[in-house]
């Protein structure tokens, strides 16, 4: 991982409280996947994660493993909604670990650790990632052209898990245009770098190239209109929840992930970010 576990902390250990305020009942901190756009929060998550399993090809007797799992959602989605018998989850967030072990899903194990270093003792059917790889790779090491090798290694390292034939249900938040403005600049710069510190999306293109010589791309799928309507209801249920947020994390906690969720809106609207949806299978 580019992103340090330090950085990775940074974003996601607030306090898990903290996200049980604004996030979903399950508590998916990724886009969901409005199909009517008349959905819930919550249905919408669901769908999601029925779409991914779809594309890794699950089945109840899958071994499956969720590569940057966060609080669990998808695990929990994987064991109660699929009825798989064995899923293992990995991430860089002690928080977020605790609170999978804390519901105790039969089936499920979790672990805090890199990918990079991840080492698994059989080899896995299914794969599935929302998300984690956007803390791939740094702005810096972007600039440098850096991009495609990251994301390339990360994609071989996932093939060294699964067999031949396996699929990988994928999903990244994309950047695509860039702002015009100062303040929309900044406001994009200030995510980045106090939100999700060492991170960056990756461009499709970019992923699109990386995924050879491992995986095949069977099929794709956008989403830049789910990401505006998910972070926009994020944004709706952090304010209804300012004063006590306020109260417990400060002003400054506030501030931070008003202004954070409110750019997310407006740079999924104006096209600078999407969000995709991947069925890869392994050559």
């Amino acid at each position: 991982m580019t992103s340090t576990q330090e950085q990775i902390e940074v974003s996601y250990d607030v306090s898990n409280e903290f996200f049980e305020l604004w996030l979903d009942e399950n508590m998916h901190y990724t886009s969901a996947s409005y199909l009517t756009g008349d959905e819930t929060l919550e249905q919408a998550q669901i769908q999601k994660c029925r779409i991914l399993a779809d594309y890794a090809e699950v089945t109840p007797d899958s071994l499956v493993l969720d590569i940057g799992c966060g609080w669990g959602s998808n695990l929990e989605f994987l064991v109660r909604e699929r009825g798989v018998k064995r899923a293992h989850g990995i991430t860089l967030s002690t928080a977020q670990c605790e609170w999978i072990h804390a519901k105790e899903l039969d089936g499920v194990k979790a672990i805090v650790k890199d990918y990079a270093e991840y080492e698994p003792t059989e080899k896995y059917d299914a794969l599935v990632s929302i998300e984690m790889i956007d803390h791939l790779c740094s702005p810096a090491q972007s600039h440098k052209g850096m991009a495609i090798e990251l994301y390339r290694k990360y994609f071989a390292k996932c093939a060294s898990w699964v067999e031949s034939g396996s699929c990988f249900g994928f999903q990244a938040i994309l950047r695509n245009r860039v702002p015009r403005n100062r303040k929309d600049l900044a406001d994009l710069k200030f995510t980045a770098d106090v939100i999700f510190p060492g991170g960056l999306n990756p461009r499709l293109e970019e992923l699109t190239a990386a995924v050879n010589p491992h995986w095949e791309i069977l099929e794709t799928r956008t989403q830049r209109t789910s990401y505006g309507k998910t972070t926009g209801e994020w944004l709706r249920r952090l304010r209804a929840n300012e004063a006590t947020i306020r109260e417990k994390w400060g002003d400054q906690v506030f501030i931070d992930y008003e202004r954070y969720l409110d750019t997310c809106v407006r740079a999924f609207d104006a096209h600078w970010s999407s969000d995709v949806q991947m069925k890869l299978r392994k050559i």
